[in-house]
C-alpha cells in the first residue's frame, strides 16, 4: 500500500510539473507573438518614419525661406546648399547600398532608416537658423541672434 501511495504522489508531482511547464511555455509563446513583426511591417514602419522626418525637414526649410526672405543672398545660398545636400544624401545612400536588391528582405527598412538618420542630421543643421545663436557669438554669420 505504501509503495502505491508513493507512486501516486510521484505521478501527481509529475502532472503538476507538466502543467506548470505547459502554462509557462504558453505564456512565452504568447509573449513572443505579441512582439513579432513581419518584415513588410518593419519596412512600412521605417518608410513612415523617414517620410515623417522628410516632412519635418521640408517644413523647417520653408520656415527658413519665409523668415529670411529679405536676405536675398542668404536665400540664394541656402537653396543651393539644400540642393547639394539632397545630392550628397542620395550619393551617401548609393555608397551605403550600391546594388539595389542585393541586401535581402530588410533592405527597404535599412535604406529608409539610413535616409531618416541623414535627414534628422540635416534637420539639426537647419534648425539653427530658426532657433538662433546666443547673443554675443561673433561667429553667427547669417544666423539670427536669440
Amino acid at each position: 500500500m505504501k509503495k502505491q501511495s508513493g507512486l501516486k504522489n510521484a505521478t501527481a508531482h509529475f502532472k503538476s510539473v507538466i502543467i506548470t511547464f505547459s502554462i509557462a511555455l504558453c505564456l512565452i509563446l504568447i509573449n513572443q507573438n505579441s512582439y513579432a513583426q513581419t518584415q513588410t511591417t518593419m519596412n512600412s514602419t521605417a518608410a513612415s518614419s523617414y517620410k515623417k522626418a522628410d516632412n519635418e525637414l521640408n517644413t523647417i526649410y520653408q520656415k527658413i525661406l519665409k523668415e529670411y526672405a529679405a536676405k536675398t543672398q542668404f536665400i540664394k545660398n541656402i537653396k543651393a546648399a539644400q540642393l547639394l545636400w539632397i545630392k550628397l544624401r542620395n550619393a551617401d545612400l548609393a555608397a551605403r547600398y550600391p546594388e539595389m536588391g542585393k541586401y535581402g528582405s530588410a533592405e527597404a527598412m535599412c535604406r529608409a532608416s539610413y535616409l531618416e538618420s541623414l535627414t534628422r542630421d540635416r534637420i539639426k543643421t537647419l534648425k539653427v537658423w530658426l532657433d538662433g545663436i546666443p547673443e554675443g557669438d561673433v561667429c553667427n554669420g547669417s544666423v539670427k541672434n536669440q
